[in-house]
């Protein structure tokens, strides 16, 4: 299912699948989406997985082995944390990742880049991360990372494949095509280490107030 996804992806955008060796040679700052309890941890939210997830936990192993190399390399490391406020609903979805709560951290695996130098944690009240960037003064602080740190290249991880992985992406894509985005040259999604969450139909019609995302139909 994954590998015909990707085909008919080829087919009508401009994606190519390939191997990625990082070496140094060209600044490339790591971008984790999303990679929170309400996301990642079992029974922890309406979104997080009822049973464990095979392709959640690789997607948790991936993320954190390329944080850890990173961060021993000082390199970038930038991580949205879902988070809501309870009074302000995120239609369709259930709510989930309310601020304040174990739902809205990072998951146990990662908690230790809270108190890591090299790495910037933004709590993100949509789906798109580069628009919850955006402060009261305009500025955007995912923009100033990349021109603070000269990134050329970003390696983006995270979850929800489908949702918040794909309008960041495409985000960062535009504003750099625009020309907003300098020096980043390129964007680069590492399958293994992105996952979706799965709510089959029988459980969502059994739910109120939820909606059905079977994961064996979202996943690239």
């Amino acid at each position: 299912m994954a590998s015909h996804t990707i085909d008919l992806l080829k087919q009508e955008l401009p994606v190519q699948q390939d191997s990625l060796l990082l070496n140094g040679d060209v600044k490339t700052g790591l971008v984790l989406v999303d990679i929170v309890n309400g996301f990642c941890t079992v029974g922890a939210g309406n979104l997080a997985p009822r049973q464990p997830d095979m392709q959640i936990s690789t997607m948790v192993e991936e993320s954190v082995r390329l944080a850890r190399a990173f961060c021993d390399k000082k390199w970038p490391v930038f991580a949205f944390l879902d988070s809501h406020h309870p009074d302000i609903p995120e239609h369709p979805y259930p709510p989930h990742c309310i601020a304040g709560t174990d739902e809205a951290r990072l998951v146990p695996e990662l908690q230790w880049l809270e108190n890591e130098a090299n790495a910037t944690l933004r709590c993100k009240d949509c789906i798109d991360g580069f628009l919850g960037c955006i402060e009261k003064d305009g500025s955007n602080v995912f923009v100033d990372w990349i021109k603070d740190n000269q990134i050329k290249v970003i390696l983006v991880v995270g979850i929800c494949t489908d949702i918040c992985v794909l309008d960041f992406v495409c985000s960062a894509l535009s504003t750099r095509n625009r020309g907003f985005l300098a020096p980043l040259e390129d964007v680069i999604v590492f399958s293994r280490a992105c996952a979706t969450f799965d709510i089959p139909l029988h459980v969502a019609r059994a739910v109120k107030d939820v909606t059905a995302h079977p994961q064996v139909l979202r996943t690239i």
